[in-house]
């Protein structure tokens, strides 16, 4: 007598039937479907003994099932990511969710992609754009006011000191005069054109002008040494008096050379004289 071989569950005989071992029981399929068959952790249907079964970390799928969360691509044959969450990715779609996020628009970088780090903190090449004229920056210079991000024009535009001559904006050095501030290239002489960056100057009727030029077509002269009288050193203190004008060592007793410098003084001619000298001409 032949021995029998029967379902560990309904007791039916498996001779010449298509069954499955599960735990070293044998178990016909229409029970192992209905009760020893695991759950699709996609579907949540039974996989059954007819099916192809993939399963990871304990959790079962369908073949058909295990497919890309966010592209559902087919996964079977495919590297993946499991995520914390339970959602498996596909390589590149577990890169865009756990990737660095472009502060531009907000979507992952990618790896390898062209991109820009700037405190910490990514985007892509063609989001790191000027707050103003809203072009990509790339390799270009740039400047910040804030959280803003400039391209040096804009941000010259902008913000940079306006040269009080020519109104142009001063991205770099320059200097101030009378609170004003200057390329140095427009800080010049008004007659021959000479930059005055760095070197001594004087000013008249709202121009500047270098020594020489000062002295050669603004200066009043003299009326004692006929010098021009440019208020640079030895010459600092004038002395005014009827249109006429003399350096203070200049004003001087025409006979004893006395200092009448807030001084009386009496004016013979051409000549000045102390009130003594004076009675004696």
């Amino acid at each position: 007598m032949t021995d029998r071989f029967d379902c560990y569950y309904c007791r039916d005989n498996l001779h010449g039937k298509k069954y499955v071992m599960k735990e070293e029981k044998h178990v016909c399929t229409k029970c192992f479907n209905k009760l020893c068959a695991n759950t699709c952790a996609e579907c949540k249907r039974p996989i059954g003994a007819d099916a192809k079964e993939l399963h990871h970390k304990n959790r079962h799928w369908h073949e058909d099932c295990f497919r890309c969360a966010k592209c559902y691509k087919p996964l079977a044959s495919e590297p993946f990511n499991a995520r914390d969450d339970g959602k498996i990715m596909c390589g590149k779609c577990g890169s865009r969710e756990d990737g660095n996020r472009c502060q531009g628009c907000y979507k992952v970088v990618l790896p390898g992609s062209q991109n820009v780090e700037y405190k910490n903190k990514v985007w892509h090449e063609e989001c790191f754009t000027c707050f103003d004229c809203k072009q990509p920056i790339r390799s270009q210079s740039f400047l910040t006011k804030g959280e803003d991000i400039y391209c040096a024009p804009c941000h010259d535009k902008k913000f940079a000191k306006k040269c009080f001559h020519c109104k142009q904006p001063i991205s770099s050095g320059g200097i101030s005069y009378q609170d004003q501030p200057w390329h140095s290239e427009c800080f010049v002489c008004h007659t021959c054109r000479k930059t005055l960056a760095g070197a001594r100057f004087t000013s008249h009727e709202d121009h500047v002008y270098c020594v020489d030029c000062f002295k050669t077509d603004v200066a009043k002269k003299c009326n004692g040494c006929k010098n021009p009288i440019t208020g640079f050193g030895h010459g600092t203190n004038v002395v005014h008096y009827e249109g006429f004008s003399w350096h203070e060592y200049c004003f001087n007793c025409k006979k004893c050379s006395l200092s009448l410098a807030n001084k009386r003084f009496v004016i013979n001619g051409d000549h000045i004289y102390c009130p003594d000298c004076a009675k004696k001409v």
